[in-house]
């Protein structure tokens, strides 16, 4: 709705949208419909005539010129990251224009934040295992209540893409005519069509007074800092995203460090508190809020990841030549690229990092001469802040790749859930709140890029290569923890398989 109401106040129509059947309750369904919704089920599966129905008024729209509204990621985030895209839509999209379709069509992707989110404590309860509540009447009645001081909203369009272009560019056959619905080239450009969708959305982020106070307050251990220091670790975010841009399409706040904690401060219900003592100002989170204040950082981790990054290395080797660095980040960003949906190719990818160090260094938190980057001592508090921002990433990688290095011939689904489990152990034992840390769904493409980059080939030395770079970047304690609690995994894997084969001998 918000999308419809920009664009309509920029002198366009208004698209159709193609809205999950779980919207159409009364009052709210009629009221949607009226404003350009069409409901569509949940998943098309076992249903062909249903689908060839829906493929047909599709097309149908695009021949007449009317612009849709779908959301790929098919689901809300629940931590407010981008979830890999759901591809039915797009598909149907690819098969309109692979029908004789004389229109073009362009894709735009379109990036859409807040400040506040009304049901972020909800995603909070749903990821500890709380059931979904039924959308219905009452939950908009209550809703409303809370409609008070919420800050701002933020609706970026990012970089269109013309499908006949991009085809033409990457599968130039697609116009040849083999009279079938899926020719052979098609379920991969689909793929690589969403998946360019969601790094473009990624590419238009904003910007708020929200996301930089939470990242900064959630990279402290205590998820406090004194005043002075939030507001220099503000000032260090801003400079960085300033001078070194993620990308040309990304929106910054313009306001000062102390405007943008004054105003996360005046909104309702943040949980961002303001404690005084002899020395000054602490201003903390409230313990209920670190976990809800986690969506919004994650809105925009992926603007930080390559910082704190070159932050961690630096730190944690305390001096390091400069193209050790250079290939220790080569090693760990295919794997942040799938996850995050980041746009930097290889050579795209030096220049940043090499940008990142010098932006690092006038800032004085790194010092550099030459080939050699070290701590600048005076402001290592800045640099650990700044790393914090990859430790529980790394940590995750860590876990797969040391119970992968332990038994290389283990299947897929059970690395999968050996991790899973091995990461629920952690993030109790050192209290890790972060709501994806042992998301399934994270683990799960880690593994897939893992597969992809060829680590689960005989080559062992290049498996071997990842894990010493990622146990220099996590504190021994946390080591000795995942070690811990993988070689606990592979005792109850034994003990299950050899339960197993004494069932089926009775």
């Amino acid at each position: 709705l918000l999308l419809s109401y920009v664009l309509y106040h920029q002198g366009l129509v208004p698209p159709h949208i193609a809205a999950g059947i779980n919207l159409n309750f009364w009052p709210a369904g009629p009221l949607f419909r009226s404003w350009g919704a069409f409901f569509i089920r949940r998943t098309f599966k076992g249903n062909r005539l249903y689908s060839a129905i829906f493929r047909e008024y599709l097309g149908e729209l695009f021949h007449r010129g009317y612009s849709v509204e779908y959301f790929i990621e098919g689901g809300r985030s629940r931590t407010g990251r981008l979830l890999a895209p759901k591809t039915g839509m797009m598909s149907m999209t690819l098969q309109a224009l692979q029908h004789n379709q004389t229109r073009p069509i362009s894709v735009v992707p379109v990036y859409i934040g807040y400040e506040h989110v009304l049901e972020v404590d909800t995603y909070a309860k749903e990821l500890r295992g709380a059931a979904k509540e039924k959308e219905n009447a009452g939950l908009v009645l209550r809703v409303i209540k809370k409609l008070r001081n919420l800050g701002q909203g933020f609706v970026n369009f990012g970089e269109p893409i013309t499908l006949s272009n991009y085809l033409n560019h990457h599968y130039p056959e697609w116009k040849e005519q083999h009279h079938e619905d899926k020719p052979h080239w098609f379920n991969h450009a689909v793929g690589s069509v969403s998946n360019q969708v969601m790094v473009n959305i990624n590419k238009a982020a904003a910007v708020n007074a929200m996301n930089l106070v939470g990242t900064a307050l959630l990279s402290s251990r205590q998820r406090a800092l004194s005043h002075e220091q939030l507001l220099e670790q503000l000032s260090s975010y801003q400079e960085m995203l300033k001078n070194v841009p993620y990308s040309t399409d990304v929106v910054l706040p313009t306001d000062t460090p102390k405007a943008m904690l004054d105003h996360v401060l005046s909104l309702d219900r943040v949980g961002v508190l303001v404690e005084k003592d002899n020395f000054g100002e602490i201003i903390r989170l409230e313990r209920n809020s670190a976990v809800l204040m986690t969506y919004y950082r994650n809105n925009i981790q992926h603007l930080f990841v390559l910082p704190s990054l070159v932050a961690s290395i630096v730190l944690h080797y305390e001096a390091i030549q400069k193209d050790l660095l250079l290939d220790a980040v080569r090693k760990i960003y295919p794997f942040l690229k799938g996850e995050l949906f980041l746009h930097f190719n290889e050579e795209e990818l030096n220049t940043q990092i090499k940008a990142i160090i010098d932006e690092f260094a006038r800032q004085d938190v790194i010092q550099a001469n030459d080939n050699l980057l070290s701590i600048h001592r005076a402001k290592v508090r800045i640099l650990q802040l700044w790393s914090a921002g990859m430790r529980e990433i790394l940590q995750r990688y860590y876990i797969t790749v040391s119970i992968l290095r332990r038994d290389p011939g283990i299947a897929r689904g059970l690395l999968e859930k050996e991790s899973q489990l091995v990461a629920q152990r952690l993030s109790v034992l050192h209290g890790i709140n972060a709501p994806e840390f042992f998301d399934k769904a994270v683990f799960s493409a880690f593994i897939a890029n893992l597969k992809e980059e060829g680590y689960f080939d005989d080559d062992k030395e290049k498996l071997h290569e990842l894990a010493t770079i990622l146990e220099h970047l996590i504190s021994s304690e946390i080591c000795l923890t995942i070690n811990g609690a993988a070689d606990k995994a592979d005792e109850v894997e034994i003990e299950v398989e050899e339960e197993d084969k004494s069932n089926k001998d009775e």
